[in-house]
């Protein structure tokens, strides 16, 4: 019959393309010596906790004295802190807290901030690391003493303490001048020293063994024209996460100054507390 041929010469025409097809050098990707993009891994925190119930109410007396001395519906209202207005809470949430008491009023805040880099080629983590060590810098750390083991190093990175500052602050009998010229350029923070302890000991400092990196700054100011307030913060990084806390305290005395070490101590405290709280 006539149309048989025609049937197979159409059959033999389609097999030529779907052969011409394959061979077709469309498939870019497949040829040798194309480049091969890679995407950076993403951070390892997708979600934040609640701020405002991160912190232990029995944690929370202990760092705001005057709490346990108000009535109950008060006492409540101060435990449960002001959530920090944030327009993505994704990526950012805070929250503080603050108690007066006869003696001192101390306030609290943290702040977790997730870092998400929108460059392919760029971790999450890298960008996180960026970010972290922007903040170290501007902190401006003080430089090291013999047997410390704070502040900047001779050697290694900016995350592992590059840094330089000053330990003491005009006026403040108990500042001890830094090592090095560059420690008269520092801001200071007029630590006090406890017992025991020394000037050293209380510098702004990279700290060990929290997160990936941390530090911590201690700053000393005048609020208004007499009183005197300190704020210690502490800030470190873990993966894709920074966290940074903040503690202060303004006596009611004039002549009195905030106690550095109490403050170094609680809060660093708290902060190894929330890298528990975010690794859960």
């Amino acid at each position: 019959m006539a149309y048989v041929p025609g049937v197979a010469l159409l059959a033999a025409l389609a097999g030529g393309c779907s052969a011409g097809s394959e061979g077709s050098p469309s498939g870019a990707d497949s040829k040798p010596g194309s480049p091969t993009v890679t995407t950076a891994p993403p951070g390892k925190y997708r979600t934040l906790p609640a701020p405002c119930r991160a912190v232990p109410g029995s944690t929370l007396k202990d760092l705001l004295p005057g709490v346990s001395e108000l009535a109950q519906p008060q006492q409540r209202k101060a435990l449960r802190g002001t959530a920090s207005v944030t327009y993505d809470t994704d990526r950012k949430v805070g929250c503080t807290w603050k108690a007066d008491a006869p003696d001192s009023t101390r306030n609290l805040s943290i702040d977790f901030e997730r870092v998400v880099s929108y460059d392919p080629a760029v971790s999450d983590d890298d960008r996180a690391r960026a970010v972290y060590v922007k903040k170290e810098n501007a902190a401006d750390l003080s430089a090291p003493t013999p047997g410390t083991g704070a502040g900047k190093g001779s050697t290694g990175s900016a995350e592992d303490g590059e840094r330089a500052g000053a330990s003491g602050k005009p006026g403040d009998a108990q500042g001890a001048a830094g090592p090095s010229a560059e420690a008269d350029t520092g801001g200071g923070t007029g630590a006090s020293a406890s017992p025991g302890s020394s000037d050293e000991d209380l510098r702004p400092r990279v700290l060990d063994r929290l997160g990936d990196a941390a530090f911590l700054d201690d700053l000393l100011t005048r609020a208004g024209s007499t009183a005197q307030h300190r704020t210690v913060s502490v800030v470190f990084r873990t993966s894709n996460v920074i966290v940074t806390v903040r503690y202060g305290e303004q006596p009611a005395l004039v002549t009195k100054v905030p106690d550095s070490k109490e403050l170094q101590e609680k809060a660093q405290a708290l902060a190894r507390k929330l890298a528990e709280v975010i690794s859960e």
